[in-house]
């Protein structure tokens, strides 16, 4: 489901399962995961995460036939899409996310987790959690807060319609736009200046980045208010109509309970 190649000191991960929208699945991911150790012991200093050249969906986020049935956390601390997360942030060297192609649902956290952004005039970014009636956990939101200010993180939540990269440029959440003509060219660019540098203090500097932008002061009863709250979604009428309206391929008939 992905490719990978390493050349120097710089790893690429293509997502290569176009027939599936490259899907953020648990085989899908498992293999990213292990294409990162695989980097790891390899000492790659840079890591590109992109889509096959020419896509028109870099992702289209979680495999919503893996969510789980009412009752149960969909996006809880075993989901594969938190998985990824972690293993992005924790790589020790910067990963570029090179985007060519629409962005949608948990794809979209995944590509602001990554510590560059580069994208295509034509990307189009959709958090789309509102269009099935999933909650976000904790981590997620604190993925987009960190990106974005916050009346754009609820603009993007709250409507689920696509943003275009130049906007979100504007807004500094993606780091460049550049012609897809020119879009490898300037990424791998950016991947051997990154490369050249200091490993160490660049993986030191990523962790001290990760940790600050954690460090959110909340009270015990708020985190448990917060994951309250989620249980109000998951275990909803609108979670599953949310489900079967995807798998039957219609529009949703929410009724807010």
């Amino acid at each position: 489901m992905i490719t990978i190649q390493i050349e120097g000191a710089i790893g690429t991960i293509t997502l290569n399962n176009d027939a599936k929208r490259n899907v953020l699945s648990e085989r899908l991911v498992d293999q990213v995961i292990e294409a990162l150790s695989v980097f790891t012991r390899h000492a790659v200093r840079c890591v590109v995460l992109r889509a096959a050249s020419g896509a028109k969906v870099w992702s289209a986020g979680h495999d919503v036939s893996e969510l789980p049935v009412g009752g149960q956390d969909p996006l809880g601390w075993r989901d594969p899409l938190r998985q990824l997360i972690r293993e992005i942030e924790n790589f020790s060297g910067p990963i570029i996310a090179m985007i060519e192609g629409s962005v949608w649902g948990g794809a979209c956290e995944t590509v602001l987790a990554c510590d560059i952004i580069i994208a295509t005039p034509d990307a189009t970014f959709a958090a789309t959690p509102a269009k099935l009636n999933v909650p976000y956990n904790v981590t997620g939101l604190l993925t987009f807060l960190n990106a974005a200010h916050i009346h754009i993180a609820k603009e993007m939540l709250f409507t689920a319609q696509p943003m275009p990269a130049d906007r979100l440029e504007r807004m500094g959440i993606i780091n460049h736009v550049i012609p897809v003509d020119n879009l490898e060219d300037y990424t791998y660019a950016m991947a051997r200046n990154i490369a050249e540098n200091a490993p160490l203090s660049i993986s030191v500097m990523k962790e001290q980045l990760r940790i600050l932008a954690g460090a959110h002061a909340m009270s015990p009863q708020s985190f448990e208010r917060i994951q309250g709250l989620r249980r109000v979604v998951y275990n909803s009428h609108d979670y599953e109509e949310g489900k079967l309206a995807f798998k039957e391929k219609r529009k949703p008939v929410f009724q807010g309970k």
